[in-house]
């Protein structure tokens, strides 16, 4: 990924949903001016959720989501609407596709109140206009529209045509204008000023990607040349020389959260340390929360399941992150045999009570309403919630100090 291509996870994520055969794969090519979705008479072409990230004008970088009808029947479709529902929890706009010419069924009904209640913005769009007259051909198609418009209540709607590209446009503009708002959140940009040094430690393990840097890495280097910044990337075993080379303090360092320990004795305690893991946590929103989380830790009784979840899937190493090291030192930490349960990608439980915390990833490849999601799931069931870099810094004693940029959250912390 190059430095100026937009992560699918600081895009905006538009969901398509709706009945089978209500048009959705058609309405969804119309919109994105591609063959994304296979279109078919047949009911149920579509069986998996498809994602795409394009730009489309005049929203921008977007990942346009087609999903399978949440109607589909048997064991297999009972899979398939249960992966159209965990769509919801990554959807910054939803659009429900009608069909024009039926109208709202009990599932369409269903949806619009998930919407509701998980407060995301929604279109409804009545596909097949064209199939029914413009719905002004006849005084009953007008008593009918007016029934199933006064059913939508404040629902913002249109009626358009996939087929014949009549309201497309007009689409691609409402879609538009229910973007959410900026929330203003920087990873660095805000900590720094023009020229400040900042000392970013990168090792290059077996575990680092081949020519390239991991995307937390990626957008901590962007937002500081955004910023003006001066940025200095070493490995943790070149670090001390670094420093003694600078003309100047560096503003602060930032590491990679597996070397905390390690960066931590090199860098002078007059130097701010941070992770780019903490740095990913405040960026997403739930900094607090992991810092509120972490104690559970030392809580951690014999028997007790540990979740770690991650948001993306990648090979795993020998001594991968999140499968080994975590697990070590969460052992080494708390002399107790706990059992560890991971997951990974889109796959997290909805259930997450039979575990004593959850320690999930800085959530770099999750777009913001979905790392959300897993934190509120996580807090409503009174499972805390953490994340890498915080728990490491816990484990390795430096947990104050790798938060002292955030003064309103180090504050949490016992004196």
């Amino acid at each position: 990924m190059s430095l100026n291509e937009t992560p699918s996870a600081n895009r905006v994520h538009i969901g398509f949903f709706g009945r089978r055969n209500a048009g959705k794969s058609s309405l969804v090519n119309a919109v994105t001016g591609q063959e994304l979705s296979i279109v078919s008479e047949q009911k149920g072409t579509t069986t998996d959720p498809v994602h795409k990230a394009m730009e489309l004008l005049p929203l921008g970088p977007v990942v346009i989501i087609d999903t399978p009808g949440f109607d589909d029947e048997g064991e297999l479709g009972a899979l398939r609407v249960r992966k159209t529902k965990q769509v919801l929890n990554k959807t910054d706009i939803a659009v429900l596709i009608v069909d024009a010419a039926e109208g709202l069924c009990q599932g369409d009904r269903e949806m619009l109140a998930l919407f509701q209640t998980k407060q995301i913005p929604h279109l409804v769009v009545f596909n097949k206009s064209d199939l029914v007259g413009g719905r002004e051909s006849c005084e009953e198609d007008k008593m009918q529209t007016k029934s199933i418009l006064d059913e939508l209540g404040n629902a913002p709607y249109l009626f358009v045509s996939a087929a014949s590209g009549d309201g497309v446009v007009e689409l691609k503009e409402k879609l538009s204008s229910l973007v959410p708002a900026d929330n203003g959140r920087r990873l660095v940009a805000d900590l720094v000023r023009p020229l400040d040094v900042v000392v970013l430690v990168v090792p290059i393990d077996s575990a680092a990607p081949k020519g390239r840097l991991i995307l937390p890495q990626q957008q901590v280097l962007r937002d500081l040349l955004d910023a003006g910044a001066v940025s200095v990337v070493v490995r943790e075993h070149e670090l001390e020389d670094a420093l003694r080379s600078l003309a100047v303090k560096p503003a602060m360092v930032i590491t990679d959260s597996q070397v905390f320990a390690e960066v931590a004795k090199s860098t002078p305690e007059n130097v701010p340390l941070t992770s780019f893991s903490i740095l990913m946590a405040r960026y997403k929103g739930f900094l607090e929360q992991a810092v509120r989380g972490v104690g559970a830790i030392d809580r951690l009784q014999d028997g007790d399941t540990v979740l770690i979840a991650e948001g993306c899937t990648h090979h795993r190493q020998c001594d991968d992150i999140g499968t080994v090291k975590i697990p070590r030192w969460l052992r080494e930490h708390t002399k107790k045999e706990i059992q560890i349960k991971t997951v990974s990608g889109t796959e997290f439980p909805e259930d997450v009570t039979p575990y004593a915390v959850v320690i999930h990833c800085g959530g770099c490849m999750l777009n913001e309403r979905e790392v959300l999601y897993r934190m509120k799931c996580s807090v409503d069931q009174g499972v805390p919630f953490t994340n890498y870099g915080i728990t490491i810094a816990h484990m390795k004693g430096i947990l104050k100090r790798s938060i002292e940029l955030f003064p309103a959250i180090s504050a949490m912390l016992p004196q």
